[in-house]
């Protein structure tokens, strides 16, 4: 059994402060790292998240699932879902927060995260095994010089407008 405790005190340290939007991204940690899963040292995990709040860093801190690595993927639908594949073993499961437990009109900020401490993740998610179908492996690509600002940038993020290769930010300048 994982102590939800001690998850939200690693994740605090690469977080900066507690929060409930962590305590829910320890929840969800918690469930994958007691569910045959262990922190992804390159890309092992996947996490496909809905949201950029809070939580998503204590996946990041917990189950080792970073943008850097790229096996942290966002979609902006501001949901706490999470969907979690892992390679090796070929599985995935999706995890749903399940209405809004302890609300913050009905709770101090301490008094929700406590809670959700003490809570089990199934209490506070609908979860469920979905089939295996991850996104891509990490890519490494080229980068071409932007022909106006002279920024290297990623071979797939350069569009071309005429004769010119360019960066996003300069494409939408002109």
């Amino acid at each position: 059994m994982v102590n939800s405790e001690e998850l939200m005190e690693k994740a605090v340290k690469f977080h900066g402060h507690k929060c409930p939007g962590l305590a829910l991204g320890v929840l969800v940690s918690k469930y994958i790292l007691e569910h045959g899963n262990d922190f992804s040292v390159d890309e092992e995990l996947v996490a496909v998240v809905e949201n950029d709040n809070c939580s998503v860093d204590a996946l990041q801190s917990l189950l080792g699932t970073t943008f850097g690595k790229g096996n942290l993927i966002y979609k902006d639908y501001g949901k706490n879902n999470y969907t979690i594949y892992n390679r090796t073993k070929e599985k995935a499961v999706n995890i749903r927060l399940n209405n809004e437990p302890y609300r913050h009109d009905e709770m101090t900020r301490e008094e929700r995260m406590k809670k959700l401490l003490d809570s089990e993740p199934e209490d506070i998610f609908n979860i469920s095994m979905i089939n295996y179908n991850p996104p891509e492996s990490a890519q490494i690509h080229e980068s071409i010089i932007c022909d106006n600002c002279g920024d290297p940038t990623m071979a797939t993020r350069i569009k071309e407008k005429g004769d010119q290769k360019l960066c996003i930010p300069c494409l939408q300048k002109l």
